[in-house]
């Protein structure tokens, strides 16, 4: 019987992949719509290199490196009952983000000619297109000043345990992109799509704001420089923030690299990745968002052996759950990029670029989805150094790689963003490993032996589901896309999931119960 932590874990996991599912169908049908109206061209190349500026300047001040430094220290004053404090601390902390996401912005927006030129799209040549990533640049820079409240608003509730409304709230993200493309896209062309950018980042903040009710919040009007609670976020920030600055310049070495290749490259690494992170979403940042208020509360009360098994648990269902994945993403590229994204402007081409980084991304899937658990574990234990360091290595290593792969990928004839890809998934892989082995050391093991059957179970069954999709493809071939890809994953699921419960795996038994779990 699972222990009391990994029941929590499993319910919260299970009420977060539900809104992270919904969030990756709303995800979907956005890109559908952007994809049909502009295809794989100029101005879809000129708003994804406007739109990376602004996802790293919320990444870098108010995402993920926010959230690890923040709950864990806001979690902690909780289990206290220091409930004052707490509110304390996030007031400065909410203060202090708006001082430095402001005249950040300020600066960009003025500065977003040369920022274009020389950083985000130095292989743009054609002024016209220089001239558009500028004013949806400007268009886009509010967006992570109000992503940056609501990413804390997004931690002060998971501290608490409440999952529900910040889970919803990338679906209301991507409602703002789809009301932009809908209804300003006709009148102001893929301008509107950076103003659903900014309508997305609104909805994100709102549909959180009802989850304050009942947890008596106070807002203090203090920067708390002096709070040592707000200082050890600061503290645990410094290390996240560099981890994060070095993976966004991966993305722009990346994105300076697509932007030189033929055109719709970028196009075709931003939407294959996306598709990728999509089961990465639900699978391994559901669960981890879920696990590190449990991860937290066990390393504050010095609980470890706890910490341990929960952490083996946690891992071996991400791995369930992310093999058959990376497999079924493989095998069913073309298929599920034709259904999805071939309409209007987006023809065969284009439906081939982005397959071909797909390919290669979906290599990654399970090193992306272990590095989101065994991070969260470092976290929990106010260690924000290790995981930021070896992910530093890892990126360093990805920027090496995308150079050399692209080429080789050019000598060979290949369309050379597909080494872009697979550099990123080679470099995330063997991140993935050494957190694991550094989480070993640090909590003097993780229990391989809870994990070991599982994984054997689950490489059996994916080779046994893959042998299926083979045969799948080769009696469909010349059907319809839509029956083949969306018959390939039922039937994918089905032989998995059939497969695994034959081998004895214990996830195959506790998957209806996870699923189901919400209900409880």
């Amino acid at each position: 019987m699972a222990a009391p932590a990994e029941r929590q874990i499993a319910r919260s996991a299970s009420t977060v992949m539900a809104g992270f599912v919904l969030s990756s169908l709303f995800g979907l049908a956005n890109r559908m719509l952007y994809t049909r109206a502009f295809g794989s061209g100029q101005q879809l190349d000129a708003f994804f290199a406007a739109n990376r500026l602004p996802d790293i300047l919320f990444n870098l001040m108010a995402g993920g490196a926010l959230a690890s430094a923040f709950l864990p220290s806001f979690a902690a004053l909780l289990a206290q009952g220091d409930r004052t404090r707490a509110w304390q601390m996030a007031s400065a902390i909410g203060n202090l983000l708006i001082l430095a996401l402001g005249p950040a912005a300020g600066l960009l927006a003025l500065a977003a000619p040369w920022v274009v030129k020389h950083i985000l799209a130095p292989g743009f040549s054609d002024p016209q297109q220089i001239q558009l990533t500028v004013s949806l640049l400007r268009v886009q820079l509010v967006a992570p000043i109000i992503f940056g409240i609501s990413g804390l608003l997004m931690a002060i509730l998971n501290a608490q345990q409440h999952f529900r409304l910040p889970a919803l709230a990338p679906s209301f993200h991507w409602l703002g992109w789809i009301l932009g493309t809908l209804l300003l896209v006709p009148r102001i062309g893929i301008s509107g799509l950076a103003w659903g950018v900014l309508l997305g980042a609104t909805l994100h903040l709102a549909i959180q704001l009802p989850g304050l009710r009942g947890m008596r919040p106070r807002y203090v009007p203090t920067l708390g420089l002096k709070d040592p609670s707000v200082r050890q976020v600061g503290r645990l920030m410094v290390p996240r923030l560099f981890g994060v600055a070095v993976v966004q310049l991966n993305f722009l070495v990346n994105l300076i690299l697509a932007s030189g290749m033929p055109a719709g490259s970028l196009t075709g690494i931003t939407l294959g990745i996306a598709i990728m992170l999509m089961p990465q979403v639900v699978i391994a940042q559901a669960v981890a968002i879920a696990a590190l208020p449990t991860f937290s509360r066990q390393a504050a009360t010095g609980k470890l052996a706890e910490l341990r098994r929960s952490l083996a648990s946690t891992l071996r269902g991400v791995i369930f759950l992310s093999l058959p994945a990376s497999l079924g993403l493989i095998l069913l590229r073309v298929p599920l990029v034709t259904v999805l994204f071939q309409r209007g402007e987006f023809d065969s081409n284009s439906t081939g670029l982005v397959a071909w980084a797909l390919l290669w991304y979906s290599t990654g899937l399970v090193g992306h989805s272990l590095v989101e658990i065994v991070s969260r574990a470092f976290y929990a234990l106010k260690d924000t150094r290790t995981p930021v360091t070896v992910g530093a290595a890892a990126m360093a290593l990805n920027v090496v790689l995308s150079i050399g792969l692209s080429r080789l990928f050019l000598r060979l004839g290949w369309p050379p963003h597909g080494g872009l890809a697979l550099a990123n998934s080679i470099a995330t892989g063997l991140e993935a490993i050494a957190l694991v082995w550094l989480a070993r050391r640090r909590l003097a093991g993780i229990e391989i032996a809870r994990i070991r059957p599982g994984i054997a179970a689950s490489l059996l069954a994916t080779a046994a589901m893959g042998l299926g999709l083979v045969l799948w493809l080769v009696a469909t071939e010349g059907r319809p896309a839509g029956l083949i890809a969306l018959g390939g994953v039922g039937l994918g699921a089905a032989v998995y999931w059939l497969a695994s419960l034959g081998l004895g795996s214990p996830e195959a038994r506790q998957l209806p119960r996870l699923i189901l779990a919400r209900r409880s």
